[in-house]
């Protein structure tokens, strides 16, 4: 995980679970919650009850996953939904262990369904995308979905609380009868009922890692009449980072001196 003095540490635990060969990832996610509202703060952003809903079980799905897969893993989810017309976007990675995402709201393609993009790099292997339709915009059961059709097994999440969020996925051999016929209540009750083997505890951070110097690229795609326009007299413009949409004052001085050095 990488350094941050002044983050709040999610703790993400897996479980074995004997006999039904099954993984559980499991974590309170209050402490990346807090980290995620205050970056809002910080920036902001405006999103409604529904759209912050949907953007933190993105977050919460994400990082289940990414819990649950190699650590070298990167991970970007988008996922387009027509009713509300909003785009997701949440990334992260376990090394150094690093979770962001957005809404988008204008500009919204209407691409006739609802559809859920992943994209997955790894060091010294070819990076996968993946693309699902998916129903309904209620996040976790479309990351349901998105297991079945892409990675073709069964994966379940289970809320133990609103922040407590619990995911288990099938493994080669899985019984997956007994895993598609679980309850919340048998969830919560599973460490009594089942043998679960701890098998790692991962941290993460809510961290983008924008600055406004890595988004001059960005800028540098626009032409000299709209970056004119952008600048306007006083020659500052505000930038929005992609990722997790943190916004910059960029001077119009400083980005051409990047240019210069660049080019």
């Amino acid at each position: 995980m990488s350094e941050d003095s002044n983050a709040s540490v999610l703790e993400v635990r897996t479980y074995f679970v004997r006999g039904r060969n099954a993984l559980v990832a499991r974590a309170d996610f209050e402490p990346l919650y807090i980290d995620y509202y205050l970056h809002r703060a910080d920036h902001g952003l405006q999103y409604t009850n529904e759209q912050d809903a949907m953007l933190k079980d993105a977050l919460a799905g994400l990082t289940l996953h990414l819990a649950s897969r190699p650590q070298d893993e990167n991970c970007g989810w988008t996922m387009n939904f027509q009713k509300p017309a909003i785009n997701l976007f949440v990334t992260g990675n376990t090394r150094p262990g690093q979770i962001a995402g957005r809404v988008f709201t204008e500009d919204v393609r209407d691409m006739g369904a609802n559809i859920f993009s992943a994209q997955t790099t790894r060091i010294g292997h070819t990076a996968q995308q993946s693309l699902v339709q998916v129903e309904g915009n209620q996040i976790l059961p479309c990351v349901e979905q998105y297991y079945q059709q892409s990675e073709q097994r069964l994966a379940r999440f289970f809320r133990n609380t609103e922040e407590d969020i619990v995911m288990i996925s099938s493994q080669p051999d899985c019984d997956e009868a007994w895993l598609a016929a679980l309850t919340e209540e048998d969830v919560r009750t599973i460490d009594q009922k089942e043998t679960l083997s701890l098998l790692e505890t991962r941290r993460y951070i809510w961290k983008c890692g924008c600055t406004v110097e890595r988004l001059y690229p960005i800028l540098a795609k626009l032409s000299p009449e709209a970056l004119k326009e952008a600048f306007g007299d006083d020659e500052v413009m505000t930038v929005q980072c992609p990722r997790c949409g943190a916004r910059y004052r960029a001077a119009k001085e400083q980005f051409e001196a990047w240019q210069a050095k660049a080019s």
